[in-house]
């Protein structure tokens, strides 16, 4: 920058010839080249990444009107954000339940559980295949540590819990179960037609969307849960032939009671057990001490006492 005189004109520093130095008019020049170099290469990394992963990025269109990213995780947020989020939640809240009062969950207890919901077919199981065997597994443990902490005080006689398990001791012999997918099509043909589908690579699961005419397990990718063979609560002819049926590979066509007809899959195998009085002693007596609280309780109970906070703000 020049230096000024005492009269406040633009001058020369003493000493200077007078001239004006070359550089007063190469800084600001170098300074402009500077920001358009710096300019110019933002906007050639930009314009070779393309797909901006920013809310604005175009994921779907419809007759050329864009879906974009932010409207599609919007949708997302409003349709499941808060049950998910509600879930996220109560397993931190179990978890710090299970710190704070010394409670303990193992494997066998989660596995045991886990093979006692396949068995009652109360529509419990639903738990089971809504979500990724980890997640699952969690979600068993927190309700075990739920029960465990509301039980904790609550003494039960070791005679009752005896009597119990004698008189229902069928009830812990659980049999093998088949995690089973179906298709219902109005005819053979189209059965068939299914099954030249599937032998040529087609996912069974897209199919089941497609096809089915059973739209209530159609949009669930056909999946029905767990069949035990001779279960009373599905066809018959799905109860009798999913045991033999290969994991991921699919049956010829059932004909069943309503006159349709039925293509299935296994896609999981849950081996049967027969567990011990000692295996489920302590189930059965945290059982009978449910029974007598006064009402059911949720993990929300537990929000204030760790002080939790969350999105919705309820």
């Amino acid at each position: 920058m020049s230096y000024r005189h005492d009269n406040g004109r633009p001058g020369t520093s003493p000493g200077d010839t007078g001239r004006p130095r070359r550089r007063l008019k190469t800084k600001p020049l170098l300074i402009l080249l500077l920001i358009l170099f710096i300019g110019n290469l933002l906007w050639f990394i930009a314009w070779l990444i393309p797909n901006n992963p920013g809310g604005n990025e175009e994921v779907a269109s419809v007759s050329g009107k864009e879906i974009t990213r932010q409207e599609w995780m919007a949708a997302m947020e409003e349709q499941h954000g808060r049950e998910t989020l509600l879930e996220l939640v109560n397993l931190k809240v179990m978890e710090t339940a299970a710190k704070e009062y010394g409670i303990k969950v193992t494997d066998k207890e989660v596995d045991l559980e886990i093979a006692m919901m396949r068995s009652a077919r109360d529509g419990s199981e639903k738990t089971l295949y809504s979500a990724d065997g980890e997640r699952m597994r969690e979600k068993v443990k927190a309700q075990l540590i739920l029960e465990k902490v509301l039980t904790k005080d609550v003494i039960i006689e070791k005679a009752a819990i005896e009597t119990f398990y004698q008189e229902n001791q069928s009830l812990y012999d659980v049999p093998d179960s088949y995690r089973t997918r179906m298709i219902v099509l109005e005819t053979a043909e189209e059965a068939q037609g299914v099954i030249e589908e599937l032998a040529n690579g087609s996912s069974f699961e897209a199919l089941a969307r497609e096809r089915s005419v059973d739209t209530a397990t159609g949009s669930l990718g056909g999946d029905i849960g767990f069949v035990v063979p001779g279960q009373s609560t599905v066809d018959k002819a799905i109860a009798n032939a999913v045991a033999g049926v290969e994991v991921d590979g699919w049956s010829e066509p059932l004909s069943l009671a309503d006159g349709r007809v039925a293509v299935v899959t296994v896609i999981e195998k849950a081996k049967g057990n027969t567990f011990t009085y000692n295996d489920v002693e302590s189930h059965i007596s945290r059982e009978l001490a449910l029974e007598q609280l006064p009402q059911s309780v949720t993990p929300e109970a537990f929000w204030q006492e760790f002080d939790t906070e969350w999105f919705y703000g309820e």
